[in-house]
């Protein structure tokens, strides 16, 4: 009873040992060699340690020959670890391993048969490690493998040597020790780890090969049946310890591959199917351990070759995924683009590989899909914005329809669509941008880009109708029209919807639909809230524009009145909108006059003045108003509308025409005078001359109608002067001047004007008429008038001789200028010339006759002298006789006028017997017979 007690005192608990390994961030190679198997113990029984250590040593000194003493000593040097584990873990306290190697190392010599020294050696082992003496250590160790092979504490003692041996690199050594363990299989609780360490110790002689197969072996434990493909922190069945064990094993599996081939040596250690559950991930750790030694083409080789080896493994993408990522983190744009295009079309929706695995295996590769089909089509669009490339235009296209095929559901789809469309906008593909637009804001449930997508498509018509022509361009411009309708209809509560109104009133007004343009202007104006000024000006516009377009101009007039009220005073367009308005009014009048409302006509071209005083057709309008009036035979309205005309546009073309109409006007009123002067305003301006001749001559009448004779004077000078051919009428007008100098008392200027007659006449050629003969006739004859008179005033007194001579001469150039008369031939002038002619004979016998006696003649000599002259003046007499004679035979002709009636006067007179008898004409014609 008292040994039972004793040993239960000094029971101490002897420490059952794994060792594990404990991976931490960062880990390198050196830091994985340098790692040593952890010995935990378990938690020793509660008690007074320093008690029991004290009645072990008194025990041992009381008892120096008990049978117990050896088992004593034991238990003392393990209280002494104990205490001494305890006082490392407080203060690294030496003295206490120290005692406990002299409690050890004296049992051992003095009991060297005692049944439980391989404990005792293994325990020593400890103290000398934990003592810091690693020889000493080992050195227990090879004695305890050595003494007792078959100890429970081989496992444990082989596994402690590989430790220290590996520590003291001598990994061949280590090796074996490792080895042993491995051997005594997976009953051995350092199994795994020595393992692990076996492989270590391989990899440190450079027998990579080998080394993987013990790396291999690990992993074989703890992942073959458990990897589901997921992350390793995701494999439930791995415990904390076995996932840094399994990350551990990766590392050197890395480590050692990129001492062999790479990745072309990992098929060589795969041929079991089982271990194939974990390929991929060797392939992914060495991607990984080249690329953080940035050895970046081998990384993508790596990752490249699984995906090649297995392109339908569902691991397979994830790698390409690595690669990807390892040329984007390494800069190597160009290479992870093509990786991503040669990635989306091998693991696309309508891909083999989908095909070939399960949805839940596909879902997992989609994201990847899905980010790289967009990063390709952002990234061509940014290059094609960049370059403004149409090659790469097509490319961003190419991608952004894959996505949206293989992505229809996906929130971000009607965003790409949106993309899609602007692409397109800015490559000018306008059509194509329209339909992407439009299909992006009707295509999908409701998004944040659908209304400005909306009214996007309406600014990609418009670019495209700029770019067509003809039907083509037609047809883009009813699909805008359709569009802005979709809009207004999708989008009510869009701040844009009354200016996309707007604009569609006006595009169907340009396509000649004001029916429809209107109707759409007016929903703009029917709005509320009220639309702003400017869009209320367009639709205002819009319907006076259709208005005008369809002939309701009293609707159009009204519209366009609501839009000078919303433009501005300075705006460019307000002049173009008062000529509308005005056209209106005018189009008003039009309208009456085709209707006959002639009265109606002429006031609606009067009001446009009124209503749009600075138009350009107001002229017109105005023009048009006195032809209404006219039409009317309002004769003093016209008038007064013409006047006004006349004074407010006198540049105005029509002006040439408004003589004309005020002289029309002026006759059927009753003003000669204001229609003369108008036809002398015509004919001065005219270009046509027969025209303008006939209207100076047409003013001078009406001046002398008039009474205003100084008036008609000028026009009848100035029509001689402008108008010298042809002769009749220039003569006439000679005459007219003529008479109307002899009314107004200018003899002067009467005799004048006879001679330009004649000269006129005598020069006319071919141009003389009857009537010039007769007026050149008249007027020679009255041109001998004052020849006559200058004749009549010789008398013959003395000198006799002087003034005989003088009268002779005057009497032969008298009796030449009727003879000139004669010449015309005009019956009248002739009869009147022959007439003063024998007159002249006459009076020039009787003047002769009663001629001035010479002085100091006797009676005889003065008879004689009377018998002289009365033979001298009978030639005369009887050259007088026949003068009127030959006068006198003209009324057989038919010729009776007053101055043959005088030559038969004359007759009766110088030859009685024969003349005085007969008073008839019928008489006379029979005499002369």
């Amino acid at each position: 009873m008292k040994r039972t007690r004793l040993l239960c005192l000094v029971a101490g608990v002897l420490t059952a040992c794994t060792a594990t390994v404990r991976p931490e961030e960062g880990s390198t190679l050196k830091s994985l060699e340098s790692r040593r198997a952890v010995v935990t113990r378990e938690e020793p029984i509660a008690g007074d340690r320093d008690k029991a250590v004290q009645a072990y040593r008194h025990y041992l000194d009381i008892a120096p020959r008990d049978a117990l003493r050896p088992e004593a000593m034991r238990r003392l040097g393990d209280m002494e670890i104990e205490t001494a584990d305890q006082g490392n873990a407080e203060q690294q306290n030496q003295s206490d391993y120290r005692r406990a190697i002299g409690s050890y190392q004296k049992l051992l010599r003095n009991y060297p048969n005692y049944a439980g020294n391989d404990r005792v050696l293994y325990q020593l082992s400890r103290a000398y490690d934990q003592a810091g003496d690693l020889k000493q250590a080992l050195a227990t160790l090879d004695r305890l493998v050595a003494d007792y092979p078959h100890s429970p504490y081989l496992d444990e003692a082989q596994f402690r040597r590989g430790e220290l041996l590996f520590g003291h690199r001598s990994y061949s050594d280590a090796q074996r020790a490792y080895a042993v363990v491995i051997a005594r299989g997976e009953v051995s609780p350092f199994f795994e780890t020595a393992l692990y360490m076996h492989g270590w110790s391989l990899f440190k002689q450079g027998n990579l090969e080998a080394a993987l197969n013990s790396f291999f072996a690990i992993l074989d434990r703890k992942l073959i049946g458990r990897d589901t493909g997921q992350a390793l922190e995701s494999i439930a069945s791995l415990t904390r310890a076995d996932r840094e064990l399994v990350e551990d094993t990766f590392r050197v599996v890395s480590i050692s591959l990129t001492g062999l081939q790479g990745a072309e040596s990992i098929p060589g250690y795969f041929h079991e199917t089982g271990r194939r559950d974990y390929e991929f991930r060797v392939y992914q750790q060495l991607g990984d351990l080249y690329f953080k030694q940035e050895r970046i083409k081998d990384a993508a080789d790596t990752y490249n070759a699984y995906a090649r080896r297995y392109p339908m493994n569902p691991q397979a993408p994830l790698l390409q995924v690595k690669v990807i990522e390892a040329y984007q983190k390494a800069g190597f744009v160009a290479l992870a683009l093509e990786t991503k295009e040669e990635f989306v079309l091998r693991y696309g929706v309508k891909s083999d590989y989908r095909k070939a695995n399960s949805t839940d295996n596909y879902e997992r590769v989609l994201p990847h899909i899905r980010k790289h089909v967009e990063e390709l089509a952002r990234h061509y669009h940014a290059v094609a914005q960049k370059t403004k490339s149409s090659l790469a235009y097509q490319q961003a296209a190419r991608w952004y329809h894959l996505f949206l095929s293989s992505f229809p559901a996906d929130p971000q789809t009607p965003l790409i669509n949106f993309l899609l469309a602007e692409m397109l906008f800015e490559d000018k593909r306008f059509g194509a941008a329209g339909d992407e637009y439009e299909r992006t804001a009707y295509g999908y449930p409701r998004h944040a880009k659908g209304a400005e997508a909306g009214y996007a498509a309406l600014l990609a018509y418009a670019q495209q109708a700029k770019k067509t022509t003809g039907k083509e361009q037609e047809t883009v411009r009813w699909r805008a029209i359709n569009s802005s309708l979709r809009f207004a209809e999708s989008f009510p509560d869009d701040a844009r919807v009354a200016g996309v109104l707007s604009d569609t009133a006006e595009q169907y007004s340009a396509l000649g639909q004001p029916q429809l343009a209107v109707t759409v202007a007016q929903r703009v104006l029917a709005m509320k809230p009220e639309v702003g000024r400017d869009l209320r000006r367009t639709a205002w516009t819009v319907i006076a524009h259709s208005e005008f377009d369809r002939a309701s101009y009293a609707r159009s007039e009204a519209a366009y009145l609501q839009v000078l009220a919303l433009t501005d005073a300075q705006a460019a367009n307000r002049s173009a909108l008062t000529e509308r308005l005005a056209a209106s009014v005018y189009k008003q009048g039009e309208q009456a006059r085709a209707a006959k409302r002639e009265r109606d006509a002429a006031n609606h071209f009067l009001r446009v003045a009124k209503v749009a005083p600075t138009a350009l057709i107001g002229a017109t309008a105005e023009y048009d108003a006195a032809a209404a009036l006219i039409a009317l035979k309002d004769w003093a309205a016209a008038a007064n509308v013409l006047e006004a005309f006349r004074r407010s546009y006198p540049k105005h073309p029509l002006q040439a025409d408004v003589p004309g109409k005020l002289a029309v006007c002026y006759l059927e009123g009753g003003q000669p005078l204001k229609a003369a002067t108008e036809f002398e305003a015509m004919a001065a301006g005219g270009k046509d001359a027969k025209f303008s001749r006939e209207l100076l001559w047409q003013a001078a009448e009406l001046y002398e109608k008039a009474g205003h004779e100084k008036n008609a004077a000028a026009a009848y000078e100035r029509y001689v002067g402008q108008h010298p051919n042809p002769l009749e009428p220039a003569i006439e007008a000679r005459y007219r001047l003529a008479l109307l100098s002899k009314q107004n008392g200018q003899p002067a200027r009467y005799l004048a004007w006879t001679r330009e007659i004649v000269e006129a006449d005598r020069n006319g050629g071919s141009g003389r008429t009857d009537r010039t003969r007769y007026l050149g006739a008249t007027g020679a004859l009255l041109l001998v008038e004052p020849l006559e008179e200058s004749y009549r005033q010789v008398r013959l007194v003395e000198p006799l001789k002087k003034n005989l001579k003088l009268k002779k001469e005057r009497m032969q150039t008298l009796i030449d200028a009727y003879a000139r008369v004669a010449d015309y031939g005009v019956a009248e002038a002739a009869t009147a010339a022959a007439y003063r002619t024998g007159e002249l004979y006459s009076d020039f016998g009787h003047a002769l006759i009663g001629s001035q006696r010479p002085k100091g003649l006797s009676p005889d000599e003065l008879e004689q002298y009377n018998v002289l002259l009365e033979e001298q003046a009978y030639p005369f007499e009887e050259k007088a006789t026949e003068v009127h004679e030959i006068n006198a035979r003209r009324a057989s002709k038919g010729i009776y006028d007053q101055w043959v009636k005088n030559s038969f006067a004359a007759l009766s007179k110088l030859r009685p017997v024969r003349y005085a008898k007969n008073e008839k004409g019928e008489g006379v014609i029979r005499v002369l017979r």
